[in-house]
This record gives structure tokens, C-alpha cells and sequence, in this order.
């Protein structure tokens, strides 16, 4: 590994990358929406169950159909997703696959066939099982599917903020130590929160959108009122949950990944009392000159708000890109080390490992004696000492630990903006719906629909800011990209990557017109 690793051609990691890259972002297309619907067609069903009232089961089934077909689709994906991890990030697997596992096969085990098994009680049921058991298999598909990307969240988490694992220089993997620190990281926790919630929002919006087309269409008139109104509660609740959980992921991050942060904020030298970036002029294409300090022209920030995000009190020390570089010292006296003595701690902790390793070889078959057993243990001191810097031996230049800044700050802002203007839409909706009237304002329909593909947009933001802000770590601090693939030829990437993208278009252009479909064709009357 200390060695091969450094040999890998960089057009395969970045084919590698771009491959994943694909796969994730239509695999996404389809996740927020499933996990959106569930709770649309939840609430529909529990007022069926509660009034008794066929309108309500009408409506339960047709948001149904819409779910189902989204759901086969982002099973498909998904599944693609995963095998990924074996195949082109083999070296990644074989390092952390001990723990990367762990919650990907318990996502297969539990939660897929939870809802894979709930999922056809909820479709063929409705005659066959009682009023309550049919709604409880609803909500438990919902459930399941939820729980699903739990775990998938607490993988990503984990990628994000390792916890819980030690080192094993005898099997050279790392290994879990404590399976509750990784499943309930603060980081998990953060990230499922604010995951879902922004799910919801899109499935809400997805809801009130098709009721304002079936207004517009002057159709379904009391479907699209009644699914107006849940989607817009859901929304409103959904959207607010998400500014709030955001907030915490924002703590998380500051935390665990400054450097994101201070990419996020084109932060070039911190401080204690920072603000908080509302707009700026950061070049969209080229990254920025961060070592000469000069902050982005026309920056107009919130006072203090940044630190108090960061760090719970507004004269909070935060560090910007050159800081973390440099190192530096906060007013209360901890002490961040440069760049580059963490790069020497990294190369001291892969010198020792190899060290290690050979010397094992040599002793094999054998009882070591007492000066190799010293030695042994001097190697296993000097490893585990400075394995929190192991991936930084892996480092060629500082400039390699900056991420893609321009992404990270136009990105945050797209999703941040986006989100306070879901929050603006669905409380005007509520509005017209309280007034009665929400069948008047055409622009408000047309509004409904154009934020269908804002609240995507949204969503694939804030995967941005998570993926790129983390570059260049496959893990963070632990394993860089480049370090994590599999030694295959660059040809044979590249072309699963055109095949899978023709592939996942044709999956998705399918799915919208049998979504499409089934929107004209409206709910079966009982």
C-alpha cells in the first residue's frame, strides 16, 4: 500500500471520480423525492384512517403511484452506487471496509428489506389487510426507506469525521472499535437530520407544484387543494427543520473540517470575531489567489455571525485557508500544527508502517527475540502517535489540501438562498390557502412549478459543498482520493462512465414520463 499506491495513473482517479460523481448525482434525483413522498402519502393515509372519507384513500393511492415509480428507479441507482466502492475504490474498501461496511450491509439487510417487504403491502393490500395494518405498512415503508439513508449517512458521516475505529498495523486495515461512536456520531447525527429534512422539502414541493397544475388544468379540483395544503405544511415545517439542522451541520463542520469551512466562506486569514459571508465576488472559474490574504472584492457580511456559528460565541477564534496551512494558535492557547509538520508526521507514520511490515515478514515462522519485540513495539509507538496525520504523507504540496473554493462558496450560497425562499414560497401558499383562494393566483402556480427543479438544484448544491469541500480526502485526514482506487486500466473506467451515463439518462427520462403519465392520468375513484 505505501508504495503501489503512488504508482496509480491520475486519469484513473479521475475517472474514478467522475464515475461516482455521475452515479451519486442521479442517484440523488431520485432519493430526496422517495423520501418526500413517503411522508406526503403518510399523512394523506392517516386522515383516510382517521375520517373514513374514500376522497382521502383516493388521494393516499395516487400520491402512491408516484412514489412507487421514483422508488424502483432510485433502487436501481443506488444498488450501482455501492458496487462502485468494490470496484473502483478498491484500496479504499480493503483500508476501511471493516467499518465502511458495517452500515452498508446493515442498510441491505434491515432497512431495504423492511421497505422492499412493506412496500407491496402498501401497493396490493388495500383489500387484502385491514384499514390499520395497511396504514402502519405505509408509514413503515416511509420508515424503512428513511432508515436507509441513515446508514448510508452515517457511512458518508463517518468518511467525513472518522470516529470509532484504531489502526491494526498487523492486518494494515483500520478497524472499529466502537460501533454506537460511529452510528451515533454527532456528525451522523447532523447530517441525517439536515438530509432528510431538505428531502422533504422537495417532495413537498414536488406535491404542491402537481396540485397547482391540476388547478391550473382546472382538474382534480379538491385533490389539488387538499394536496396543496399538506404539501405546503409539510414544506413550511420541512424547510424551517432544515435551517435549523443546516446550523448545527455548520457547527459539525467547523469542528471537524475547517478547511471546508474556510472554503465555503473564501476565508483566507481568520480571526476571532468573524463574519458571516452574505455576498462576494469569487470568481466562478478559477480558484483564488488565497496565499497573498486578500479578501473577494464587494464582501458584505452579517457581523459576528460566523464565529458565533462556528463556535457559539461571537468572538470566536476561526481559521481561515492560510492559518490552517501555516498552523496557528487560538487566544485560549490550542495549538493547530502547520501543514507541513503534519506532512512529517504523516511520512514518519508510513516509514514506521513499512518498517513494521518488513520486519514482520523477516520474522515469520519465528519467535522474535527481545530486540526485535522492542523494536516491534518502537514501531507500533512511532505508527500509532502519528497515525491522525497518516493521509498527509501522502500529501505533494500544501495547494493539494485547498478545495475547488469557487464551488464550495457559490454552491453554499445557491443552497442557503434556495432554502430561504422555500421557507418565503411555502408560507405564501399557506396564505392563499387560509384566504381561501390559493385557485386564484396564476403566478403562484407557475411559481410552484418552476421550483421543482430549484428544489433539486438546492439539494445537489449541498452534495456539492459535502463532496468537493472534503477534497482531497477520501477520508478525512486518513486516506486522499488518489490514494483510494483501484489499480485498473484508465480505458475501462472511462468507458463505464459513458455507458452508465447513457444508462442513468435513460432511466430518468423514463421515469419523468411515466411520472409525467401518471399526472394526466390523475387518481383512480374508488
Amino acid at each position: 500500500m505505501t508504495h503501489l499506491l503512488l504508482n496509480i495513473d491520475a486519469g484513473m482517479v479521475d475517472w474514478a471520480r467522475a464515475q461516482f460523481a455521475l452515479t451519486a448525482i442521479y442517484h440523488w434525483l431520485f432519493v430526496p423525492l422517495t423520501l418526500g413522498l413517503a411522508v406526503v402519502m403518510g399523512i394523506m393515509e392517516t386522515i383516510y384512517y382517521r375520517t373514513g372519507k374514500t376522497f382521502w384513500k383516493d388521494a393516499a393511492k395516487f400520491w402512491q403511484k408516484l412514489f412507487g415509480v421514483n422508488f424502483a428507479m432510485g433502487v436501481a441507482t443506488g444498488i450501482i452506487l455501492e458496487f462502485e466502492f468494490g470496484t473502483n475504490w478498491s484500496n479504499y474498501s480493503w483500508f476501511v471496509g471493516d467499518i465502511f461496511g458495517a452500515p452498508l450491509a446493515i442498510e441491505g439487510i434491515l432497512a431495504f428489506f423492511m421497505e422492499s417487504t412493506f412496500v407491496a403491502v402498501m401497493f396490493f393490500g388495500w383489500k387484502k389487510v385491514s384499514r390499520g395494518f395497511h396504514l402502519a405498512s405505509t408509514w413503515l415503508t416511509g420508515l424503512g426507506a428513511t432508515i436507509s439513508a441513515w446508514w448510508i449517512l452515517v457511512a458518508n458521516a463517518w468518511m467525513q469525521c472518522p470516529v470509532g475505529c484504531e489502526f491494526n498495523p498487523d492486518t494494515m486495515r483500520n478497524e472499529m472499535v466502537s460501533f454506537a461512536e460511529v452510528a451515533l456520531s454527532p456528525f451522523a447525527i447532523g447530517k441525517f437530520c439536515h438530509t432528510v429534512t431538505s428531502s422533504w422539502i422537495i417532495g413537498a414541493v414536488f406535491t404542491v407544484a402537481v396540485g397547482c397544475w391540476y388547478l391550473m388544468k382546472k382538474r382534480e379540483q379538491e385533490l389539488a387543494r387538499q394536496s396543496i395544503k399538506v404539501g405546503a405544511c409539510v414544506g413550511l415545517v420541512a424547510a424551517l427543520l432544515a435551517a435549523m439542522t443546516g446550523h448545527i451541520s455548520g457547527e459539525q463542520v467547523a469542528k471537524s473540517q475547517p478547511m471546508k469551512l474556510a472554503a465555503m466562506e473564501a476565508l483566507y486569514n481568520g480571526g476571532t470575531d468573524q463574519s458571516l459571508t452574505a455576498v462576494a465576488w469569487v470568481n466562478p472559474f478559477s480558484q483564488p489567489d488565497y496565499a497573498s490574504g486578500e479578501e473577494p472584492t464587494l464582501r458584505i457580511g452579517i457581523p459576528y455571525a460566523l464565529s458565533a456559528m462556528a463556535t457559539r460565541d461571537i468572538h470566536g477564534y476561526v481559521p481561515g485557508i492560510n492559518d490552517l496551512i501555516k498552523g496557528y494558535t487560538t487566544p485560549d492557547g490550542k495549538t493547530e500544527p502547520s501543514v507541513a509538520e503534519k506532512i512529517e508526521k504523516g511520512k514518519a507514520a508510513i516509514a514506521a508502517l513499512a518498517d513494521y511490515r518488513k520486519l514482520k515478514t523477516s520474522l515469520q515462522g519465528s519467535e522474535p527475540g527481545s530486540v526485535d519485540k522492542a523494536r516491534l513495539e518502537n514501531l507500533r509507538a512511532t505508527i500509532s502517535s502519528n497515525m491522525k496525520y497518516f493521509g498527509y504523507g501522502y500529501i505533494r504540496n500544501v495547494d493539494e489540501l485547498v478545495p475547488y473554493i469557487p464551488v464550495n462558496f457559490w454552491a453554499f450560497r445557491v443552497m442557503v438562498g434556495l432554502g430561504c425562499l422555500f421557507i418565503l414560497f411555502f408560507a405564501t401558499v399557506l396564505w392563499f390557502v387560509y384566504k381561501k383562494d390559493i385557485a386564484t393566483p396564476r403566478w403562484l402556480h407557475l411559481s410552484a412549478i418552476a421550483l421543482v427543479p430549484l428544489a433539486y438544484v438546492a439539494s445537489e448544491a449541498g452534495w456539492l459543498v459535502a463532496e468537493f469541500g472534503r477534497q482531497p480526502w477520501t477520508i478525512q485526514d486518513m486516506l486522499p482520493t488518489w490514494v483510494s482506487v483501484s489499480d485498473l486500466p484508465t480505458h475501462s473506467v472511462a468507458t463505464t462512465f459513458f455507458i452508465f451515463l447513457a444508462l442513468f439518462t435513460t432511466l430518468l427520462v423514463v421515469e419523468i414520463n411515466i411520472m409525467l403519465k401518471q399526472i394526466k392520468k390523475g387518481p383512480e375513484i374508488s
